[in-house]
C-alpha cells in the first residue's frame, strides 16, 4: 500500500503514513488510498482525529508530474480535489506532521489540516509556477490560512520556507524536533478527552463558512487550470522541460 493506516488509541486516533519514501509523491494511486481513507472517517464516529505525515525523511515532494500532462490532468486533478470535499465530510479533526520537503500537493495536504506541526528541517512551498502551472488547493486555501499577501508570495514566487519563516507567518502552527511526537502529544492533551461527536460538530462550526468558500473557489479555479491554462503553449513547455530535466524555454503564450 502507498498509504499506511495506524489506528491508536483504540481507534479514536489514526496515523495515515504517505508510504514510498523518499519523495512520497502525491499520485493517482495514493489519492485513491487517501480518499479511502477519509471516506471510512466519516462512517467511524468514536473516530476524534487524523495524524498525516510522510514515511522517511520528506513529507511529501509534491504530485506526480507526468500525471500533469494533458492525457491524465484532469482524471488526476478531479481525483486529487475529491480528497479534500472528502475530508471536509469526515469532519474529523487533521494533524500534519511535517519533516524534510513539504512541496507541492504535499503542502496542499498538510496546510489543509487543522493544525501543521514542523521540524526545524522543513521545507514549505508551492513551486507549481516554476514549472508554468499553479497550484488549485493552494490558491484557495493559502489565503485562508496565512493571509492574501502571503499566499500570492508562494504561489506566484514558487520559493520555499523554512520551518522558522513558516512560523512566522503562520503556515506552521508548531516547531518540534520530531513532529509526529508533537502531533500525538497535542492530541493526546486536547483532542482524546473530547467527545467525537461534539468535535465534529465544533468542526463544522469553525469551517462552516470556509469550507462552503473552499468549495465554490475550487471548482471555478479547477476550470481555470484545465480550460484555460493546460491550453496555454508555456503550462506543456514547463512540465515538459521538467520531465527532460532541462530549462523552460517561455513563449509567454
Amino acid at each position: 500500500m502507498t498509504v499506511r493506516l495506524e489506528e491508536l488509541e483504540g481507534g479514536a486516533l489514526w496515523r495515515v503514513v504517505l508510504n514510498t519514501p523518499k519523495a512520497n509523491i502525491v499520485d493517482m494511486e495514493k489519492t485513491e488510498e487517501l480518499c479511502s481513507i477519509f471516506g471510512r472517517a466519516r462512517e467511524t464516529p468514536q473516530l476524534k482525529a487524523v495524524l498525516v505525515e510522510g514515511e522517511g525523511p520528506h513529507f511529501s515532494f509534491g504530485a506526480s508530474v507526468e500525471e500533469h500532462l494533458p492525457d491524465t490532468c484532469g482524471a488526476m486533478l478531479r481525483g486529487f480535489h475529491r480528497l479534500f470535499g472528502l475530508m471536509l465530510e469526515a469532519n474529523v479533526v487533521t494533524l500534519a506532521a511535517v519533516r524534510g520537503q513539504c512541496l507541492g500537493g504535499g503542502l496542499e495536504l498538510a496546510s489543509f489540516c487543522n493544525r501543521l506541526f514542523a521540524a526545524p528541517d522543513a521545507r514549505l512551498g508551492q513551486p507549481e509556477i516554476v514549472l508554468g502551472v499553479f497550484a488549485p488547493v493552494g490558491s484557495v486555501v493559502l489565503a485562508e490560512r496565512v493571509g492574501r499577501g502571503h499566499a500570492e508570495d508562494l504561489c506566484l514566487s514558487g520559493r520555499s520556507l523554512t520551518a522558522e519563516q513558516a512560523l512566522a507567518i503562520g503556515l506552521v502552527d508548531e516547531l518540534a524536533d520530531d513532529p509526529s511526537q508533537a502531533a500525538l502529544a497535542y492530541a493526546q492533551e486536547f483532542l482524546l478527552p473530547r467527545s467525537a461527536s461534539s468535535l465534529r460538530m465544533a468542526l463544522r462550526a469553525v469551517r462552516a463558512g470556509f469550507a462552503e468558500r473552499f468549495r465554490a473557489e475550487l471548482a471555478q479555479v479547477e476550470r481555470l487550470y484545465l480550460e484555460d491554462l493546460m491550453s496555454t503553449a508555456d503550462a506543456g513547455e514547463g512540465l515538459a522541460a521538467f520531465i527532460e530535466k532541462r530549462k523552460p524555454s517561455w513563449s509567454n503564450a
